[in-house]
């Protein structure tokens, strides 16, 4: 089968490779639309330690049932599915009780590092256990499937800090899981939502998908408006999407007295926290890692439009075009937000 792998850091090779095994309790899927991650353009170039080459990356994708395992039952060939990326045992601790993205012998689909090597769906066949395919109805393109994972991880977060109806919240980060957090926060009940971004055009977005009020820093300072609009309180739940210090202490200043931050981005391996604020404020920080069981209803958001995708879309490209556009968003001198490709298959 052909696939892109990450051959070297920084380094692509499309080609010909091996197609994965299919064991017993797995399927093998012909790859439909797979999505450019985030986490994929910032691991490439060894940063994370998560993508040691060789590897072909991809976790955010849709396919076509190719093949059942023999202890499979309930899919069959032609089956239009899409799929949570976390593999877990079900079998430890975390698994049995409920919080399978905190299983003990997970793997992430596309995810190398030191303790196992997964290959991904930037290629013509993924395999995966039968357990984690969800159906995807006839009315939903591959696309626009290929969201499910992001729309899972921007509700989980969104489900990890309590949100009440008529909260008010701001999302530091407008990039793509920002603009889904923005989107699930509002499915959540908040009132109103604030988004703070470095990029206008992404502050653009952010308000046609329903952003009451965006700031730029390159404007001046954002805290001051976001407390001004809260009469002075400040917000109840400020959701950070970026991971670096200087959005961290943003959004802990943006917060009033007892409210909740909520830590998506991970971009730096370690940020400074306001310390004092957090503590003399009584602020309660939670951390958030993949999603756990929110793929139905993600797919499920995805159909009824009640979080939109399309608008996220930046391009949909050949597989084998890959390695040039990891290129153009790892050099981020262009405005891009998601970028899907597509094996020929």
């Amino acid at each position: 089968m052909k696939a892109l792998t990450l051959s070297a850091t920084k380094h692509f090779t499309f080609g010909d490779v091996p197609p994965p095994p299919c064991a017993a309790d797995e399927v093998l899927i012909a790859v439909k639309a797979c999505g450019i991650c985030g986490s994929d353009v910032h691991g490439m170039d060894g940063s994370s330690g998560r993508r040691i080459p060789p590897i072909i990356m991809g976790h955010e994708a849709a396919g076509v049932v190719a093949e059942t395992g023999a202890a499979v039952t309930g899919w069959k060939a032609g089956d239009r599915v899409t799929f949570d990326s976390m593999i877990f045992c079900g079998k430890c601790a975390f698994c049995q009780s409920g919080r399978t993205n905190l299983c003990e012998n997970r793997m992430v689909m596309g995810v190398s590092c030191d303790g196992y090597r997964r290959n991904g769906a930037f290629a013509e066949y993924v395999n995966l256990p039968a357990r984690l395919l969800i159906p995807i109805p006839e009315a939903v393109s591959f696309e626009q499937a290929a969201f499910v994972e992001p729309v899972s991880v921007a509700l989980h977060a969104v489900n990890r800090v309590p949100v009440k109806k008529g909260d008010t919240a701001v999302v530091v980060g407008a990039g793509m899981i920002g603009l889904l957090v923005l989107q699930a926060l509002r499915l959540a009940g908040a009132e109103k939502v604030f988004c703070v971004d470095l990029d206008p055009k992404r502050l653009e977005i952010a308000r046609d998908l329903g952003a009451d009020a965006c700031f730029c820093p390159k404007d001046g300072d954002v805290v001051k408006p976001i407390l001004e609009a809260t009469g002075g309180a400040g917000v109840d739940v400020a959701m950070e999407v970026v991971g670096i210090t200087p959005t961290i202490q943003s959004a802990v200043e943006c917060l009033r007295l007892g409210g909740s931050l909520g830590c998506v981005g991970n971009i730096a391996k370690t940020v400074e926290f306001p310390l004092q604020l957090i503590v003399t404020r009584e602020i309660s920080v939670f951390g958030t890692c993949g999603a756990n069981g929110e793929s139905p209803e993600a797919l499920q958001r995805i159909a009824e439009g009640s979080i939109r995708v399309e608008p996220l879309i930046s391009a949909v490209a050949p597989l084998e075009e890959g390695g040039a556009w990891f290129s153009r968003l790892y050099d981020a001198k262009e405005d891009l937000m998601k970028v899907i490709l597509k094996p020929q298959a």
